[in-house]
């Protein structure tokens, strides 16, 4: 396994790799291994997880790792508003097909994104968080720096919910056709329920999976810019315990 290099950005470690393969590979062994160490600890974790392209090597190698998925109860961070329920792009089927599916976990809690009452189900899913505080977040970092769809313009680090309704910006959007999840922009919703800022650094541990060109820019913005909501992704700067594992591509500017 080719880890290239190691930096540091805060408290965030960065972890770059030649291949995304390796990149998944490391990320896979390194969280199952803490879910090992806290199982030891508990009788069951909490673990929120991106569904995303960036996450296919990460999420493949997981599967084939020694877990007992059945004391793990699953989230998944955000939802598209207004999607059929049957959409291979939804972020619920996504995870089912390649994770939650395939192995038995204790429970699986899907964001319903296509309720008639968005807000109702933003309460529903802050009310399980609360009930099962997160151990360990799996997340991706957007093209526009967004975590979960916590995009620039809506992205808050002092949000006072766990859960909103989200205008998606147009680079967000973009993305998923550059991603090849739809034909084109005007295919992509709108808006869509996310797990917010907060949220997310609630995990006790994050493990953050950013292979490929074309987040090469959110990548070295996360790394060198100040905290702020013009990139989301840098709040990780500010977690105790947070790791980005990277590839020679997304990572070219930290080589």
């Amino acid at each position: 396994m080719s880890l290239l290099k190691e930096v540091t950005a805060g408290k965030l470690k960065i972890r770059i790799f030649d291949t995304r393969a390796n990149l998944g590979a490391d990320a896979a062994k390194n969280t199952a291994s803490k879910i090992r160490e806290l199982l030891k600890e508990k009788s069951e974790i909490n673990m929120i997880f991106a569904a995303a392209p960036s996450q296919n090597e990460f999420l493949e190698t997981l599967l084939k790792e020694d877990i007992e998925w059945n004391r793990i109860n699953a989230f998944h961070m955000d939802e598209y508003i207004g999607l059929d329920a049957n959409a291979p792009q939804g972020f619920g089927n996504f995870l089912k097909d390649r994770l939650f599916g395939k192995v038995g976990f204790k429970s699986v809690n899907y964001i319903q994104g296509n309720t008639g009452d968005p807000e109702a189900e933003c309460v529903r899913y802050a009310e399980l968080l609360k009930k099962n505080p997160t151990d360990i977040v799996c997340l991706g970092i957007g093209e526009n720096g967004h975590l979960a769809f916590n995009d620039p313009p809506v992205a808050d680090f002092q949000d006072p919910v766990l859960v909103k309704t989200v205008e998606l910006d147009s680079v967000c959007r973009q993305q998923q056709v550059n991603d090849g999840c739809f034909a084109s922009i005007d295919l992509v919703p709108t808006h869509a329920i996310s797990i917010t800022i907060p949220g997310l650094m609630a995990g006790s541990y994050i493990f953050g999976m950013v292979p490929g060109k074309t987040k090469a820019e959110a990548v070295y913005r996360t790394a060198t810019e100040d905290i702020s909501t013009n990139c989301p992704a840098t709040i990780l700067k500010n977690h105790d315990n947070a790791i980005l594992y990277t590839d020679s591509d997304s990572a070219n500017r930290l080589l």
